[in-house]
């Protein structure tokens, strides 16, 4: 194989550690395309082309965020990662990684550092051993170690509950929404359920999260009696490997919606309205992987 063959061979892999790593399909791409420039100058003489390549990228995600980290401080609200449409197969959902791309987990990987980050990814999502890890990162195994043991205390992953029921607790959702009954809104809640709004300073948003069922469902009823927020068409579908709703405003996307659920019911939603991070979504949309 030639050196583009070989670079593609492991592209969604590639991808799928820089999403992750990051929360932006856009800089995920930056990324992988920097690994993809740099891999021309020495793939001659590379014994593992998969390893040496995750070791780059990766080590790429983790300069990116350290030199991100101000931008992140000076965020204007609750962060959220530019949401991916996965309503058909990508290279970053495959069954076996597709809890790792909820809102709720890369959020929560917020609070480790960019090394951490790396560490715990590589060892919980993608099963690499801690020698090989130890060498992409530079780090020592036992150090390794001590970082996956560390980030499990503040970590969970949260696996899915079946769909069936999740369409239509959200249909329900909708429903209920639309007729502007709060106490209805309040039975589909969990009673310590918190709502995140992203606006990133660009459009109108909570600036912190909103806790328990009541303010959720008080702040819901409210946003569909603004005069100023434009009518909406809405489509259930898959955002980030979970359920979610896509809302539209004149045929362009104005709002992504994922969700989680504590058995039957809602426990937290994430709303990015922020139009930078809405900008791959229109462009998936555009290309007919979804009809509003």
């Amino acid at each position: 194989m030639n050196t583009l063959e070989i670079f593609n061979q492991h592209r969604s892999h590639l991808l799928a550690i820089a999403y992750r790593m990051l929360g932006s399909l856009s800089d995920a791409e930056d990324m992988v395309q920097e690994a993809w420039i740099r891999w021309q100058r020495v793939e001659e003489g590379v014994r593992s082309p998969k390893a040496y390549l995750s070791t780059l990228t990766t080590r790429l995600c983790i300069n990116y965020l350290q030199s991100a980290r101000v931008r992140r401080e000076q965020y204007v609200g609750e962060w959220l990662p530019e949401p991916l449409l996965t309503e058909h197969s990508t290279p970053l959902d495959h069954a076996e990684l597709a809890e790792s791309l909820s809102f709720g987990f890369l959020r929560l990987l917020e609070c480790l550092s960019p090394t951490e980050r790396a560490v715990f990814l590589l060892r919980e999502v993608f099963s690499y051993d801690y020698e090989a890890i130890a060498t992409m990162v530079d780090k020592t195994v036992p150090n390794c170690r001590q970082m996956v043991h560390r980030s499990r205390q503040h970590l969970t992953l949260r696996r899915p509950n079946p769909a069936p029921q999740q369409t239509e607790l959200i249909e329900q959702l909708l429903v209920l929404w639309n007729a502007g009954d709060v106490e209805g809104l309040v039975g589909l809640m969990a009673e310590d359920i918190t709502m995140v709004s992203d606006g990133g300073g660009q459009v109108s948003a909570a600036l912190k999260p909103i806790q328990g069922s009541h303010s959720v469902a008080k702040f819901l009823v409210a946003l569909r009696r603004n005069p100023l927020i434009p009518a909406l068409t809405w489509k259930i579908t898959s955002i980030n490997g979970q359920i979610g709703v896509a809302n539209f405003a004149k045929g362009q996307i104005y709002s992504v919606i994922s969700f989680e659920f504590i058995d039957d019911r809602l426990s937290g939603i994430f709303s990015v309205l922020n139009p930078d991070k809405l900008k791959a979504f229109q462009d998936q949309i555009s290309q007919g992987e979804l009809s509003c």
